[in-house]
């Protein structure tokens, strides 16, 4: 899955570092925080969920943007996600489209106006 994320937002031109580790995602994270523009997390992860991954996350940089995934409405939904600081909620399975929608809607506010 993690695989077929990376080369789907590759696709649509950005650079991606893809980990299956939440543990080992933050742990790169902390180490070069300024290095992302953008974290999409799943929420079902066996070290952490995307939700604690996120916040920890969060604690670090308050301004990135992230987007967590998931099959399981009951443990996430996009008004959960809103509530943590997350900034977008997609549902699995993941439609190309809704992806590359996403991506750009978050990070539009950090995307100088070209007035």
């Amino acid at each position: 899955m993690a695989d077929m994320t990376k080369q789907r937002v590759e696709r649509l031109g950005y650079h991606v570092t893809a980990k299956t580790s939440s543990t080992e995602a933050l742990d790169l994270f902390r180490s070069e925080p300024d290095a992302f523009d953008i974290i999409i997390s799943n929420q079902t992860m066996p070290e952490m969920t995307g939700e604690k991954l996120a916040k920890e996350i969060l604690k670090i940089r308050p301004d990135i943007p992230i987007i967590i995934c998931s099959g399981y409405s009951s443990k996430m939904d996009a008004k959960k996600a809103s509530f943590a600081g997350i900034s977008a909620f997609i549902m699995k399975p993941v439609d190309r489209r809704e992806l590359a929608k996403t991506i750009r809607r978050v990070l539009e506010p950090a995307t100088p106006s070209h007035e």
